[in-house]
């Protein structure tokens, strides 16, 4: 099979791999853009995630309705699905969101993404306690891989210090443990409504929400098209795009592969930190990023005859 684009073909495989890595890319930018925001033009987490909430809520929702002739607001016609979207906008949508920037503002866009890149090992370790079982050999020694990536990353090696702030350790594994609910909490609300469909209203939600706390028109920080493009960037390229290629990629490879090939988010984030901002990472810094991509990797791989959760 082969995938037309004008009169050229491209292999759906290679399509995938391509969108999945461009999506992925785009988020580990998106967290470096959001760096510059906080630590040299002074706006703040919640300003900037009440924004990106707020802006890719209606676009995606609009998106919904126009390209997928679909009633958006059919959900709430069910209680159990207006319980479930309100619980997965507040906690899971809004949580991941904010927790991920907080844990930029107080460290860096770096250490941030790769902490995420936890939430499969609280994933897992739900599972485990779910199931009423013991964990495996090959779930064991992935937690210990990333409990040995983790104290490299915070550590670079020395015991007697954080090589970053204890507050972006504490938003860093905050936001893995979001991340984990996000997975997990709406698999039946999508299931039933479609992903579109529960991540526009989970956005829009949560956005609403959060604007209590901060409101879209109170900001702090230096406003001017540099800046400007900068928000632009986050709301369309490192959230609707991004968000997009992720999910279209599904479409030509497995959803293993693709979680696989998802870990170019913390390595694109990582090497522009330090390209662009001037982010140190030491050597054992990169190497419990390493461990910690090797965790993702042994998790991501099922045999051929296993059925996906």
């Amino acid at each position: 099979m082969i995938v037309q684009k004008g009169i050229k073909t491209i292999n759906p495989r290679v399509l995938g791999i391509l969108l999945v890595v461009t999506g992925s890319t785009l988020w580990g930018i998106s967290g470096t853009v959001a760096q510059y925001l906080f630590q040299q033009k002074g706006f703040t987490a919640e300003w900037l995630v009440v924004i990106r909430l707020l802006c890719s809520g209606v676009i995606m929702l609009t998106f919904t309705s126009l390209l997928e002739k679909r009633d958006i607001f059919a959900i709430w016609k069910s209680r159990n699905g207006t319980l479930s979207i309100i619980l997965f906008s507040v906690l899971g949508m809004l949580g991941v969101q904010y927790t991920y920037f907080a844990a930029i503002e107080a460290g860096n866009a770096a250490s941030a993404t790769i902490l995420q890149y936890l939430a499969p090992i609280f994933v897992t370790a739900y599972l485990v306690i779910r199931d009423k079982r013991s964990p495996s050999k090959k779930e064991v020694t992935v937690l210990f891989i990333a409990l040995l990536g983790t104290f490299l990353l915070i550590t670079n090696g020395n015991i007697k210090e954080l090589s970053i702030s204890n507050w972006a350790v504490f938003w860093g594994i905050a936001s893995a443990i979001t991340a984990a609910f996000y997975t997990l909490q709406p698999y039946k609300l999508i299931k039933e409504w479609g992903t579109s469909l529960i991540v526009g209203w989970g956005m829009l939600i949560g956005g609403l929400f959060f604007s209590f706390v901060r409101p879209p028109w109170s900001y702090e920080g230096e406003f001017n098209g540099y800046t400007a493009s900068a928000i632009l960037f986050v709301v369309v390229f490192g959230t609707l795009i991004a968000f997009f290629c992720y999910l279209e990629s599904l479409k030509y490879i497995s959803a293993s592969e693709t979680s696989l090939l998802a870990c170019t988010e913390p390595l694109s984030a990582a090497f522009l930190s330090v390209i662009w901002l001037q982010v140190t990472l030491g050597f054992y810094q990169w190497l419990g990023t390493v461990c910690i991509i090797i965790t993702i990797s042994i998790l991501s791989y099922k045999p051929k005859k296993q059925i996906n959760f």
